[in-house]
């Protein structure tokens, strides 16, 4: 069994800052990718930003400039600056993971609510 649990979302103003955290615990071989997605009602879910096994990052146009994705070991971060109310949503972990019983499937978390408003 493969868990992921998001922390770090809130309230914050516009141009602030918050850091999310997602860490993943369980039957884990091999950590293949991780990556952050975000929803908000009446919209498909979406990626914000991707990190693959060799350290190398990708991320939806809007963000690149303002958020920062991280892995350390089962840990990943998104350290978002310059929020904008359009930022609002909740947001996921994804995880791509080979468990230990030789499994390889999606992950996710249960997701952490990011409101930017003044």
């Amino acid at each position: 069994q493969v868990q992921l649990v998001e922390s770090g979302g809130g309230l914050v103003q516009p141009g602030g800052s918050l850091r999310l955290s997602c860490a993943a615990s369980g039957s884990i071989f091999v950590i293949n990718s991780m990556g952050w997605y975000r929803q908000t009602p009446g919209k498909q879910r979406e990626l914000v930003a991707s990190i693959i096994s060799d350290g190398r990052t990708n991320y939806a146009d809007s963000m690149k400039d303002r958020f920062t994705i991280s892995r350390d070991n089962a840990n990943l971060y998104l350290q978002m600056n310059s929020l904008k109310p359009e930022d609002t949503a909740v947001y996921y972990c994804n995880a791509d993971i080979l468990s230990r019983k030789l499994d390889r499937r999606d992950y996710w978390g249960q997701g952490t609510q990011v409101t930017v408003s003044s």
